[in-house]
């Protein structure tokens, strides 16, 4: 065996030996070390996946079909209270007729509501002023200055379209994600 200037050794019997073995051998070695690290890792990055508890608040099914017009019921979603009102269609006009731009936070009942539904107010039951729980979803609860919701803890008070129109609450109840699935289901979140 001999060896060339340039370090490639010379196999006197069989000619050159493969200049790149030793290539292979450390693309092999890198390859079995990012195989070994992806499983050692992955276990770790599971960990931040949420837990079957917290997938199992992640939605709300809610039964509207006992929700007579000018009623509204409590329920929870996401360990939160959620109010849904069936509004009469007194109500809904009167909800159109104010002047939106003269709220402290702009929106129309139809930007509140699914089209075609606007008899449905999904809202959560939070105020959000300082996140107490307002009156007017349960039978006999007061309903504040204009007939929605009523904040007893600082004041505020809401529309029939959970609209802000009173108080120190700086926006109108959060409407959340939520779909119908029937006529008479709606799934939160």
């Amino acid at each position: 065996m001999a060896t060339l200037e340039d370090g490639v050794t010379v196999d006197q019997d069989h000619g050159l030996e493969n200049p790149r073995r030793r290539d292979y051998l450390q693309y092999a070695a890198v390859a079995f070390a990012g195989v070994g690290g992806a499983v050692a890792v992955l276990p770790l990055i599971n960990q931040m996946n949420p837990s079957a508890d917290v997938l199992a608040l992640s939605t709300t099914e809610v039964d509207i079909s006992a929700i007579e017009a000018g009623q509204a019921i409590k329920a929870s979603f996401r360990k939160q209270p959620l109010f849904v009102r069936h509004l009469t269609q007194a109500e809904i006009d009167e909800a159109n007729a104010v002047q939106v731009s003269s709220l402290r936070d702009p929106q129309t009942l139809a930007e509140r509501t699914k089209e075609g539904k606007a008899q449905w107010l999904v809202t959560l039951g939070v105020c959000t002023h300082l996140g107490c729980v307002p009156l007017g979803a349960g039978e006999g609860e007061a309903k504040g200055d204009f007939g929605g919701y009523f904040c007893p803890c600082h004041g505020s008070h809401y529309d029939t379209a959970a609209r802000i129109r009173k108080g120190p609450a700086p926006s109108n109840l959060a409407v959340p994600d939520y779909q119908f699935t029937s006529d008479t289901v709606i799934v939160v979140g």
